[in-house]
């Protein structure tokens, strides 16, 4: 069951290496059993939680440490993303992909730092922008060195507290980005919601996925969990790691 498709997939952060390595493993099994290639994401620190006493992560260094060891034990292509400039030289000596968050998709000196490392650099659209502003932010990669630049649609703002998808942002993207990726669990996302954390509703993170590919999109994102109630970020979005394998099915 050959395809194109890029599947991004892990835990919305680091909590433990147990955790890495179930989900590691169950990657593993569904590369070798549909012929693809899921690339494993995980992050090692979550900057922008809606309040300081949430759960961040173990940090860069503990974390590219944790990150380096499923590279060398599963084989697996590695994401993660980066909040600051000076964290894009160490990550890209660990990751395939360097990530920028949504929120930081204009910043230059990120992307700047991002494209040196030499790896793809995947920017996320913000939500306050369109599918068409991203040419900039693509641009600045291009212009600074990086050989391929992904984007990935994750929804826009929608009044308060919540996120509406406009899947056009999915062709109007590729008009200068070979590949664009949905996001189909943080699109699900309503921010702040939920009494100073952000809460959403995973049932229609297939939908969200099934839509992308009537629009032509070139990959998937998913964060996914064993147990997402009981994930320590983005819990309420994250999909149940043993339904992955269907929905991986039916975008095949």
């Amino acid at each position: 069951m050959n395809s194109k498709n890029i599947y991004i997939a892990g835990p919305c952060v680091i909590e433990s290496q147990e955790l890495l390595n179930t989900v590691a493993a169950e990657l593993v099994r569904l590369n070798n059993k549909y012929g693809i290639d899921i690339i494993f994401k995980a992050s090692f620190d979550k900057a922008n939680r809606t309040s300081l006493n949430s759960f961040r992560g173990p940090g860069m260094a503990k974390g590219l440490e944790m990150l380096q060891e499923i590279k060398d034990k599963y084989g697996l292509r590695l994401l993660t993303d980066i909040h600051e400039s000076y964290q894009a030289e160490a990550v890209g000596k660990v990751v395939d992909v360097v990530q920028i968050p949504a929120f930081l998709c204009r910043q230059t000196d990120l992307l700047v730092a991002a494209a040196k490392t030499g790896k793809i650099v995947n920017i996320k659209k913000a939500q306050f922008l369109s599918g068409k502003d991203m040419k900039y932010p693509v641009e600045k990669c291009k212009e600074s060195g990086a050989k391929e630049v992904w984007l990935t649609e994750r929804g826009n703002s929608f009044g308060y507290n919540n996120l509406v998808v406009d899947f056009r942002n999915i062709p109007d993207m590729q008009e200068f980005s070979q590949t664009v990726i949905m996001d189909c669990t943080h699109s699900v996302q309503r921010p702040s919601a939920g009494n100073g954390k952000t809460v959403g509703d995973r049932k229609f993170v297939p939908s969200m996925a099934l839509a992308a590919k009537a629009f032509g999109a070139d990959g998937y994102f998913f964060e996914v969990h064993p147990d997402p109630d009981k994930g320590l970020s983005d819990a309420a979005n994250m999909l149940e790691l043993a339904n992955l394998e269907s929905l991986i099915v039916q975008l095949q």
